[in-house]
């Protein structure tokens, strides 16, 4: 079973505390963050990089999204965000890259969300930097191409809080790109919600549940 921790999601140094001691390992480690849309794991990720700076770089998921052009021509635009709208083989491809560096950077892509697109070749990794810090919905699943990312992890964290917290910011986002109240709320009650209980079911491969709870209160004056 998972090693589970709850923590305010303003105070996350346990985190911090662990990840040095995996970049601190030697050689070069990768360390993945996992969890439903809207769970914080890419703010935690991000944290994460600017705590551990500049031993730490962030490479998400996000950026193996398949255009958007190609979605349409595939059929699965309005399915953007399950597992068969991503280039997972390109994914698990740069992640082998990654594990055993070779002496010059290698580019990653990244996720530009004011154009719904990816960006390929955004993102250099030196050689020389200890730890790669991944964050993405489908680190742990076990089906098709997926399962060989686990493989290639030397430690995930599965990212959660509580389904209202979770629902709310999802909802959040999408109205902050643009999207109606009535638009957002479909979107993460929709598509959005059929992915979360897909990524839920993997939570058992991870090595830790970081279970985020409110800030806390700020002491009386």
């Amino acid at each position: 079973m998972p090693e589970r921790l709850e923590l305010p999601e303003d105070h996350l140094e346990p985190l911090w505390a662990r990840a040095r001691r995996l970049a601190g390992q030697g050689g070069r480690r990768l360390l993945g963050l996992a969890g439903a849309p809207g769970a914080g794991k890419s703010t935690v990720a991000e944290l994460l990089v600017a705590e551990l700076a500049p031993a730490a770089v962030l490479v998400p998921m996000d950026g193996f999204h398949l255009a958007d052009a190609e979605l349409h021509r595939l059929g699965r635009h309005l399915r953007k965000g399950a597992p068969d709208t991503f280039d997972a083989a390109g994914f698990v491809q740069l992640l082998s890259r990654l594990r055993d560096p070779a002496p010059e950077p290698v580019y990653a892509p990244r996720f530009d969300r004011s154009r719904e697109d990816p960006v390929a070749g955004a993102i250099p990794v030196p050689p020389e930097l200890p730890l790669v810090v991944t964050e993405g919905n489908y680190l742990l699943l076990a089906e098709g191409v997926w399962q060989a990312v686990r493989e290639l992890l030397d430690e995930v964290w599965f990212i959660e809080r509580d389904e209202a917290t979770r629902v709310g910011r999802l909802t959040a986002r999408h109205q902050a790109y643009g999207r109606s109240l009535a638009e957002a709320a479909d979107r993460a009650r929709g598509s959005d919600q059929r992915n979360a209980e897909l990524i839920a079911g993997t939570r058992h491969r991870a090595d830790l549940i970081v279970h985020l709870t409110p800030r806390r209160p700020a002491p009386p004056r």
